[in-house]
Formats: structure tokens, sequence, C-alpha cells
């Protein structure tokens, strides 16, 4: 009978095992803090021109690119595009379209073939990057307005805010049986 001991199996080193603890979870938290959003509507391309202005000057930006937000009034859908029409809005440092801002103007946002408007709800808001084209004149009421188009190459539809219950003030008076030195525990009994 052989008389050497038996080893006993070694357990991993704690090093080793907070390694392999990270090497599993970091991808997994850094997954976590990805963007739905393009980056191409994150972060500011091209011309920082407002529709106002391109209204204004429209021959001045011509075939630049454009970063435009706002919220959607109308869908329009043709035999070979679809143009929503917007009232844009100031951009917030991630490209969202702030809806509490003025109207900087109407623009329109064409988009290439069939958009279904069911996916492009009126009141909700839009930002689109793309191309500045000639701007074309349709009417709004009685007036004919002027309204710049962008050839979008992207866009991002904004979910929703969730709104924000607000509960009226109330009295928030003290209950009078409990404070310093009442209540059940210090009388009177």
């Amino acid at each position: 009978m052989n008389s050497t001991p038996t080893a006993k199996p070694r357990r991993a080193e704690p090093a080793r095992r907070l390694g392999a603890i990270l090497a599993l979870g970091l991808p997994l938290w850094l997954a976590g803090c990805a963007s739905g959003v393009p980056e191409a509507i994150r972060h500011a391309t091209g011309v920082a021109t407002t529709p106002a202005a391109a209204q204004q000057a429209p021959t001045a930006h011509l075939g630049e690119r454009v970063r435009w937000g706002g919220t959607i009034l109308a869908v329009h859908n043709h035999a070979e595009h679809t143009t929503i029409e917007l009232l844009a809005r100031a951009l917030d440092s991630s490209g969202e379209p702030n809806p509490d801002t003025p109207g900087q103007g109407r623009f329109l946002a064409e988009f290439p073939g069939f958009v279904d408007p069911a996916g492009y709800p009126e009141e909700r808001t839009l930002t689109v990057v793309g191309i500045l084209l000639p701007p074309r004149t349709r009417p709004v009421g009685d007036y004919p307005y002027r309204y710049p188009v962008v050839a979008v190459e992207q866009s991002h539809l904004w979910p929703e805010p969730i709104p924000v219950p607000r509960y009226p003030a109330g009295v928030y008076a003290p209950y009078p049986w409990y404070g310093p030195w009442r209540g059940p525990w210090y009388g009177p009994w």
C-alpha cells in the first residue's frame, strides 16, 4: 500500500474568483447602460440652424445635414413617400424635443416609402436627422405657409412621458395627542 498522502482539492483563490465574477458580471452591467437612441440623434451633426431660420433664408442651407425635432401635427402618405408635419421645439442635450418650450416654426420630415400613421400618432415627439431640401408651400388654414423640408436619414420617436400624479396640498397639522411628552406611554391616565 502506498503511503503517500492524497492531495486535497485546491479551492479557487479569492482573486481568481473575483476575476470570474467580473468577467461574467461586467458585460451585463455595461449592457444596461446602452442607449436605444441612435448616435446621430444623440449628438448634434451638421448645421446648427432652426426651422424658423431656414424658413426665412430658404436657400442658405440647402443640401446640408440638420438635426431637428418637435411635436407631430399630422402624417400625410403619398405614392412614393410619407411626410410628417412637425411643430419644431428646442432639443435637449440628448436630442429630445422639449415640449415645454415655445414652438420654433413648422417643418416637414419626408420619409421614403410608406410610414403607418398609427406608428406616429399626433402629439408625440420625434427627432430627425437628414438633408435640408427646398421648401414647400402648403396652407395652414387660409395662410400659405412655407415649410422647410428634411429628407430623413435617421429618426427617433420618443416614448410618451409618464404622468406624475398631483396630490392636493391638504392640511398636515400634527396629531394632537402625540408629540413631546404625549402619547400612550407618557399618560395621563
